[in-house]
């Protein structure tokens, strides 16, 4: 079972980059460019969402089943134990704090160009969090045998 949601949440993070880049892209073409905010607009920034909230139920099964995450006293002291324990859930969770936050604004507001700024601004910061994490992690971002 283990295996399963290991290299389920490791491929998933493939489709969970695509459409957060994705959106990220065309909101910014969509802010810069003064363009106004489509329906396609809207379901790509739902599914970045949807995809990432996905990601976050599997990685908190995972959470619980997985031999990397401990909790004792020697925790704090192995970097592998306290990344996968502490560090990686605390980032990632924050990150899709961000994703969520910049969808719900982004619903909120009526101008087009604060739509495709909230939704920029919120989901960049949330990929500059999972890529930099991913990062000092050691593990790599495209490294399929992480945790």
């Amino acid at each position: 079972m283990y295996l399963f949601f290991k290299y389920f949440h490791s491929g998933l993070r493939y489709i969970v980059l695509i459409l957060v880049l994705g959106a990220i892209v065309q909101s910014l073409l969509g802010w810069i460019g003064k363009k106004p905010y489509t329906e396609g607009n809207r379901k790509l920034n739902l599914f970045a969402l949807i995809s990432a909230h996905t990601q976050l139920l599997i990685g908190l099964i995972l959470y619980f089943i997985s031999p990397l995450v401990q909790f004792s006293k020697a925790t704090m002291k192995n970097a592998t134990t306290r990344y996968w324990t502490v560090e990686h859930i605390s980032m990632m969770l924050i990150a899709i704090a961000l994703i969520t936050v910049g969808y719900a604004r982004s619903k909120r507001v009526a101008s087009p160009e604060k739509k495709h700024f909230n939704v920029f601004i919120f989901y960049f910061l949330a990929i500059i969090i999972v890529v930099v994490t991913l990062i000092l992690s050691g593990r790599g971002v495209l490294n399929m045998s992480n945790q």
